[in-house]
């Protein structure tokens, strides 16, 4: 077994490769194989000037093996295995132990940081190696727990410590569980609007998906940002996914437990948004896992692209399957959506008159499907306030977001508890054979469900969701069961005018 190993990414999960190296002679020429693409190839002119830089000189015929020979490799991340492994064939150094090495060359020894980083820790710590990474990943490996890792800054320093002349410094493990969750815009900051902030409230306890309906100008955009600030912080657990899939696509991982927020433009495409191309990149669905989606101007989306939302906003994961292979990335995400009632903007405002025929707001209307819409448990109405009502309440303080996020984490807590035993943590996730049998519904609630529920059309999908709702209402409150008001407030938000 070679004692070079190096990652390759599929998904966002690391596989090893092991770098096998044979020197032979003849003219000199060095060759690659094992299903490498084009930046794996163009490493070995990064390999041999960073080895001559440190006065190795590289003859004869290389031959560097990429083995298992099946499955494709991407990107620099081999570059510093395949230098390790031609440096140990050369007679430079000599390896008395396994490891695992990840990063990109430059011309002059110095070690880039690559993209990887989380996966490569997680894989090191389950082979129970070490693991020798740029300095510049070092953040996002030292929040990985149980992991040996060391700094490299250049070649020239690794080689030493591989032939004991020199010691790396080890990564120390850093826990960013004293960082606080930070809110911006602050739910303080946002004048009135008392109906969509208790709407949101609930949202974020139960993780409901939610539409904002409302004239422009009314605050939707201000709204849906400031969700993020009364979300709970992430758990050991979800903030290992979210590192994940942030490291997998080389974005920067901010050093807290704030949830990702992804706002996407409706000119996006499903390959965006979903994930795909010729690499399998995840999509801005995936990069929110665990966060908030935010779609703003939902009507203008491709109607091909909300109906590629359906499977994975309900189920939590999406695969993405194209002829080179197929990808499963989780998507559990928070949707939030906002538009206007009509063409115009301008359908129910108290100051600006619609100018929109009922054929124009029928066909706007028409450009969101009942399954999508089905899909969405919170519709919220988000009237313009006017200038004499805006000045009015100057001066005066709204409830601040951290003061929601307190009640907020101990409605998650009392569903954590709850669910845990079937593997869930909030009412959203809950499966409908689960939800008909765990949640319990009293006589005078259940008349009273059945008979408003046929007035109001809801399908079965609808009417688990307003139980969903009411749950969760239920938990803000500390009620161990669900009555009359719960439901009667979960089924205020299935009923909004732009549907009628």
């Amino acid at each position: 077994m070679s004692l070079v190993g190096g990652i390759t990414l599929k998904g966002i999960n690391a596989y090893k490769v092991e770098v096998e190296v044979e020197v032979t002679g003849g003219l000199f020429s060095i060759s690659i194989v094992g299903l490498p693409d084009a930046a794996v190839k163009e490493a070995k002119e990064r390999v041999r000037a960073s080895l001559r830089s440190l006065g190795i000189r590289v003859r004869g015929r290389v031959a560097v093996n990429l083995a298992p020979a099946d499955v494709p490799k991407e990107g620099a991340l081999l570059d510093l295995p395949i230098a390790v492994g031609l440096a140990e064939k050369l007679g430079s150094l000599l390896l008395r132990e396994e490891a695992l090495f990840l990063g990109e060359l430059a011309l002059d020894g110095r070690v880039r940081g690559v993209r990887g980083a989380v996966p490569a820790a997680l894989l090191a710590r389950e082979l129970k190696v070490p693991l020798f990474v740029s300095s510049e990943n070092v953040p996002e490996v030292a929040l990985v727990e149980g992991v040996e890792a060391y700094a490299v800054n250049d070649l020239q320093e690794l080689i030493a410590h591989l032939r004991g002349e020199g010691v790396l410094n080890r990564v120390t493990r850093m826990d960013p569980s004293e960082l606080e969750v930070t809110a911006e815009p602050d739910f303080s900051d946002i004048k009135g609007q008392g109906a969509a902030k208790r709407a949101l409230e609930i949202a974020a306890a139960g993780h409901h998906n939610v539409l904002l309906i409302g004239s422009p100008g009314s605050g939707k955009t201000m709204l849906a940002r400031a969700l993020r600030g009364v979300l709970p912080p992430l758990s050991d657990e979800e903030l290992t996914e979210v590192m994940l899939v942030r490291s997998t696509v080389g974005l920067s991982f901010e050093n807290s437990r704030n949830r990702p927020f992804r706002s996407v433009h409706h000119t996006s495409s499903a390959v965006a948004v979903c994930g795909g191309g010729t690499s399998l990149r995840p999509g801005e669905i995936t990069l929110a896992h665990r966060g908030v989606l935010f779609l703003d101007e939902f009507t203008e989306f491709r109607r091909d692209l909300l109906e590629s939302l359906r499977q994975p906003v309900e189920d939590g994961n999406i695969v993405v399957s194209r002829s080179t292979g197929s990808v499963s990335y989780p998507s559990r995400v928070l949707l939030v959506a906002a538009c206007n009632p009509c063409p115009c903007g301008w359908k129910g405002d108290p100051l600006e008159p619609c100018r929109c025929s009922p054929t124009e707001v029928e066909r706007y209307q028409k450009k969101m499907s009942g399954p999508i819409l089905d899909r969405i448990d919170l519709y919220v109405s988000v009237p313009r306030l006017s200038s004499r009502e805006l000045l009015g309440l100057e001066g005066q303080q709204g409830e601040k977001s951290s003061q929601i996020r307190k009640r907020v984490c101990n409605a998650r807590k009392i569903q954590q508890e709850r669910w845990s035993p079937w593997g869930y943590s909030c009412n959203a996730e809950l499966p409908e054979k689960l939800l008909r049998k765990e949640i319990s519904l009293k006589s005078d609630v259940r008349t009273f469900l059945q008979g408003i529920a046929s007035s109001l059309r809801l399908s079965g999908r609808g009417l688990s969701r307003v139980m969903r709702v009411a749950r969760t209402i239920a938990d803000l409150e500390g009620c161990d069961n669900v009555a009359v008001p719960h439901v009667s407030e979960a089924l205020a938000y299935r009923e909004t005018g732009f549907l009628s």
